[in-house]
């Protein structure tokens, strides 16, 4: 299953660092996902995001107002894919330790 990934920024630099860590990360861990660049202020104010850059993952905002770090964006991006491994498990239990 893709993952979503919103980058909520005017085209600042801050906002065009944050695209570039989110696409290495997606890249380095071989992540599905789709990311896309919101720049258009009045879909930006849909989110309730006041201060740019924001990363939103699966529409949920994640980060706001400053450019994340890889180890952050690695680390919320391995916490979604868990989520939706374990929404997608027939079985309820966990890969490793299924019946």
């Amino acid at each position: 299953m893709s993952i979503s990934i919103k980058i909520l920024g005017t085209g600042c630099p801050k906002c065009k660092q944050t695209t570039a860590v989110v696409q290495e990360v997606v890249a380095e861990n071989k992540i599905d996902a789709t990311i896309e660049k919101v720049e258009d202020i009045m879909e930006i104010m849909k989110y309730n995001v006041m201060s740019t850059p924001a990363v939103v993952i699966n529409n949920e905002v994640k980060t706001k107002g400053r450019v994340p770090s890889k180890a952050e964006i690695t680390a919320l991006l391995m916490d979604n894919l868990q989520i939706k491994e374990s929404e997608t498990s027939d079985c309820g239990c966990s890969e490793s330790n299924c019946c």
